[in-house]
């Protein structure tokens, strides 16, 4: 295993064009679409990290910014913000694009991911290589969010 990546290295973007198989009853994007959507792009940002099998341990934060409607092109794009001994912390960040490539998010969310062996065991994961202020900003939020999902499990959440 290698010993540190960075957070270029699994750094994932993925783009959908909203169709009517994505919309809900009130004409915008499904919530569970995008959660499916944010699921597996946070499971590809963590298997490019770990270089293994992963499974999504929790769905730490997930908010909902603003609406997505019909034909609208969507893009996520995940990174690593934190890393554990076998979990990975993975950022999501939803946009609707314009026409002009402007884009204004619409959903950030924070998946734990956790490495596995074949037989469902947790696995040790590469260490982070932080190279910017905001790498290093993540790092430390994201060590406040993994303290905190700690203490809610000792408290029985």
């Amino acid at each position: 295993m290698e010993k540190k990546k960075r957070v270029s290295d699994s750094l994932t973007e993925q783009t959908y064009l909203l169709m009517h198989r994505h919309i809900n009853g009130y004409g915008r994007l499904f919530g569970g679409q995008l959660m499916q959507w944010i699921d597996e792009i946070a499971g590809i940002v963590s298997m490019r990290h770990s270089g293994g099998r992963i499974t999504t341990a929790c769905i730490d934060n997930l908010n909902f910014k603003a609406g997505a409607y019909l034909n609208d092109t969507i893009v996520l794009i995940g990174r690593i913000t934190y890393v554990g001994k076998s979990s990975m912390e993975v950022r999501v960040d939803t946009y609707v694009e314009d026409l002009h490539g402007m884009r204004r998010v619409i959903n950030r969310a924070y998946v734990v991911i956790v490495a596995i062996d074949e037989q469902g065991h947790a696995v040790e994961v590469p260490g982070l290589i932080l190279e910017t202020e905001s790498e290093r900003a993540e790092w430390e939020a994201g060590k406040r969010r993994y303290d905190l999902r700690k203490q809610r499990r000792k408290e029985g959440f």
